[in-house]
């Protein structure tokens, strides 16, 4: 008997491990087993990033899509990989562990490489049989292009929705040192994401530009492959949180049910408070591990009563229901107000992630028009993206080891900065990176004018691309503190049953920057184009652009998406534990 009680008071309520049964404290979660996932996402993004960051060219040198197309098929591709992560994040709170839906999304991205290495490799499925000049990929070809290339992105959309949840569930938040922990392990996150995104725009950008695509998509290939091995063998530490159930369901249930309240039961008779607590559309069967998956969420609303903000939500507890079906308790209420009042500081990035998206864009074409020389060695533009990420290599490491214990000393808190505090400067350094990135351009005209190369674009001109690194830089720190920011905001304050997509919202994020800015430059082109002037953003080359501009306008833009921000975060309240003090 004593031992059964033992057992009991070492299970992790609400995990399992990887065999469905219950996790045990001491044997199963913490840094070890997080430090699986860090290992798995180099490889992640490595395999990831070896692509995106080059298939550009790819697409026109062997699919001979026009430069246009090319760059919006790029853009889609980006964007849909990340808004995929809401559906990997979905299913990882809804029916599967992040355990699973790891798995399955890397068998996913192993197929989509597969597909597209043969590709590469066999010139008889590529147009007119590889040779050149060629029209446009057509046909059973484009297909199957396309069919590799979007299973890609639905395999890294399950895996950015799963893996930064499956690390994060690795530690205590009821205990100070977990919660550093978890703190730590999302700053080394986005450090390994750095990692293979390094090897990634070096080696294997040089492959595919030098040794050919087949190269470059096999390495990919094999990376991803290898990613799953490296997973599993971290199995027997894993604490794995049960699903609970749809967490879309739980918000379109109160929704519904407090609309349904104010529109048509305003009778005070019909008030109650429902004391229930059981979590939305649970998993079929009555075991333990269920019970003890009811007992963690249960623990989130301790109060009995709704709180005072979002009033208008309180009636779908208060009320009584004309349906059951859409009848809420106030646990699900209080859960809906928390992702309604996160919904804010989520938009609020999407402005950052716009700004990001020039990296790969013109930054890159910039770039292009520049001697990229470094001594004897010929930089490929492609590869400018080095400078953000070595210098989040650098500056990683530096925050989490001494930036964060001084802060910790100074303010006294658990946190030393916190979430929101994090994004704010990223915020602030995204402003600083497009009026650097103005004064840049402004640079690069002039010498282009004073050489007399204004109209051609087939010489390099006589000023050195590391002009270029600047923006690079600021911008390159904008992501480590936002993201890392993001990724930890979202899943400490999210309900427990919805935290794989709340976090999943940083990469959604991401997706709409790319998207905004494809919007923005058309809106740009549409406004200044509609007189007898060119617009901005055309000519007969990037000489002819007036880029500048465009930087100064996503500078102002940027700086009123802060004053936006700040207006939400003074407001904001932290639910998390340890926000505020130890």
């Amino acid at each position: 008997m004593e031992l059964e009680d033992q057992q009991v008071s070492r299970r992790w309520e609400g995990y399992v491990d990887w065999r469905n049964k219950p996790a045990l404290r001491g044997r199963h979660g913490g840094m070890v087993a997080a430090l699986f996932v860090l290992v798995v996402e180099v490889m992640e993004n490595l395999a990831f990033l070896a692509n995106a960051s080059n298939i550009v060219v790819y697409m026109g040198k062997f699919m001979h899509f026009s430069p246009s197309e090319s760059a919006i098929n790029v853009t889609n591709f980006m964007g849909t990989a990340f808004l995929l992560a809401l559906v990997g994040g979905f299913f990882s709170d809804a029916f599967f562990t992040t355990y699973h839906v790891y798995l399955v999304s890397a068998l996913i991205e192993f197929l989509g490489l597969v597909v597209l290495t043969i590709q590469a490799r066999v010139p008889s499925l590529q147009p007119c049989g590889g040779a050149t000049p060629c029209e446009e990929v057509t046909g059973a070809k484009a297909a199957m292009f396309f069919v590799g290339l979007y299973l890609v992105a639905l395999g890294v959309g399950g895996i950015k929705g799963s893996l930064p949840a499956h690390g994060a569930e690795q530690f205590d938040e009821s205990t100070p040192s977990g919660r550093k922990q978890r703190s730590t392990f999302f700053n080394y996150f986005v450090f390994c994401l750095s990692c293979g995104a390094l090897v990634a725009v070096t080696f294997v950008v040089w492959v595919e530009d030098n040794k050919g695509w087949q190269w470059g998509f096999g390495i990919s290939t094999i990376t991803i492959f290898l990613s799953i091995p490296v997973f599993l063998s971290g199995s027997p530490t894993y604490r794995n949180k049960i699903p609970l159930g749809s967490p879309l369901t739980t918000i379109l249930k109160v929704l519904i049910a407090a609309s349904v309240s104010s529109c048509i039961l305003k009778d005070s008779s019909n008030a109650i408070v429902n004391m229930a607590s059981s979590p939305s559309n649970p998993l079929p069967g009555n075991n333990i591990e269920q019970e003890d998956a009811a007992k963690a969420s249960n623990k989130e609303t301790e109060n009995e009563t709704t709180s005072n903000t979002l009033k208008f939500l309180n009636s779908a507890a208060q009320n009584k229901a004309i349906h059951s079906s859409i009848q809420c308790t106030v646990q699900q209420v209080e859960d809906v107000k928390i992702v309604l009042k996160m919904l804010p500081i989520f938009a609020c990035t999407i402005m950052l992630n716009c700004c990001l998206a020039q990296l790969n864009t013109f930054s890159i074409e910039q770039a292009s028009t520049m001697n990229t020389k470094l001594g004897s060695l010929n930089i490929p533009p492609a590869s400018l993206p080095v400078f953000p990420v070595i210098f989040i290599m650098i500056l990683a490491p530096i925050y989490d080891h001494i930036i964060i214990p001084f802060a910790r000393k100074t303010t006294k808190t658990e946190m030393g900065v916190t979430h929101l505090q994090r994004v704010g400067i990223g915020l602030v350094l995204s402003i600083i990176a497009m009026a650097v990135a103005a004064i840049v351009e402004v640079k690069r005209k002039n010498v282009a004018t004073n050489s007399g190369l204004t109209d051609d674009a087939t010489k390099r001109l006589p000023i050195t691309f590391f002009w270029i690194a600047f923006q690079y830089l600021f911008l390159g720190s904008a992501d480590l503190f936002t993201l890392a920011g993001l990724l930890e905001f979202f899943f400490t304050e999210a309900p427990i049953k919805m935290r794989s997509l709340a976090t999943s919202l940083s990469w959604a994020s991401l997706a709409m920057g790319y998207y905004l800015s494809s919007v923005i430059v058309s809106i740009v082109n549409g406004i200044t184009g509609s007189s007898s002037h060119k617009p901005w953003l055309s000519g007969a080359n990037l000489n002819h652009y007036h880029l500048e501009r465009f930087y100064w306008l996503m500078c102002v833009l940027s700086g009123l998406n802060f004053l936006h921000f700040l207006v939400w975060a003074i407001k904001y309240k932290y639910r998390g534990r340890g926000i505020s003090s130890e």
